[in-house]
């Protein structure tokens, strides 16, 4: 068991350790660009990739949806609860508790764990997560909600010509089928390395309610997460990937999004820098739990 674990988590850590070695040693690295071609071009591909090659059923499509909202939902209710109860600002923090790294971290880890089935049940819940924070979440730190943001999210379209293809069972020629296999290929080892860079450059501020908050958002992800398994019978894969997804540190996205709506930035950036140090630490027995 020892081994199987060791090889699930060391390709995690190296990837993240070589971009935060490369920030940490001044090399040029640019962020945004790279994020830009993972999130219009790398990511769609991968995800239209893996639902079209994959042996996924719409009817599996739509129930791991549904748990991925229930997860979600679950933990924004949970969450926003506890911030009431402690005074502490919905805009800046309820974020963090609700969007879990499920895109970064989630996606290599349930490909390492689970193979080609987890990774499709994983990009289902990312795509969720994604959608939801493309919205909801931009709405909690800006303070205005706009459904027209869904329109300038690639990933959503991506779904829906997979989603069309496995409905009709049609065949996709094979140059489309090759092109996004190649370029969904540089993704989940981009992700990695693009998080290891952020997580090098960010730096924890008021550490006790970093400490705190992370704690929370981790322990809540696994709560919430084995809470939907057993409610719907999940089993299997299903319920490993469900819960695994649902227990990921905070995601980058939310610092990035406090950075533009001025929500307390450098608080956040402490909970995305501690929650990911801690997933580190406690991936080992999460594994073990899920496995």
């Amino acid at each position: 068991m020892f081994g199987d674990l060791f090889s699930i988590i060391a390709p995690v850590f190296i990837c993240a350790g070589i971009g935060f070695v490369w920030q940490k040693q001044g090399r040029p690295y640019d962020t945004d660009l790279i994020t830009t071609l993972i999130t219009n071009i790398g990511t769609p591909a991968l995800v239209f990739f893996t639902l079209y090659n994959g042996d996924l059923k719409i009817a599996d499509f739509g129930v791991m949806a549904l748990a991925s909202v229930l997860a979600i939902g679950g933990a924004g209710i949970v969450g926003g609860l506890i911030l009431k109860a402690a005074g502490l600002s919905y805009r800046s923090y309820l974020p963090s508790l609700m969007f879990a790294n499920s895109g970064n971290m989630g996606l290599p880890l349930c490909l390492l764990a689970f193979g080609e089935a987890g990774l499709a049940l994983a990009i289902v819940f990312f795509t969720v997560s994604a959608i939801q924070q493309f919205t909801i979440g931009v709405a909690l730190s800006s303070g205005s909600f706009s459904p027209g943001r869904l329109l300038r999210v690639p990933i959503i379209y991506a779904v829906l010509l997979a989603v069309v293809f496995m409905v009709a069972d049609l065949k996709a020629p094979d140059v489309v089928v090759n092109t996004a296999r190649i370029l969904g290929g540089m993704t989940i080892p981009m992700m990695l390395i693009t998080l290891g860079v952020s997580l090098a450059k960010l730096k924890v501020s008021s550490l006790n309610r970093s400490v705190g908050l992370s704690v929370l958002r981790l322990g809540l992800g696994v709560a919430v997460g084995w809470l939907v398994a057993q409610g719907l019978g999940f089993t299997g894969v299903e319920r490993g990937v469900l819960i695994l997804q649902s227990a990921m540190p905070v995601a980058v996205f939310n610092y990035l999004f406090a950075q533009r709506y001025n929500t307390e930035p450098e608080e956040v950036a402490g909970i995305v820098v501690l929650s990911t140090t801690l997933s580190f630490a406690t991936l080992p027995a999460l594994l073990w739990f899920v496995l």
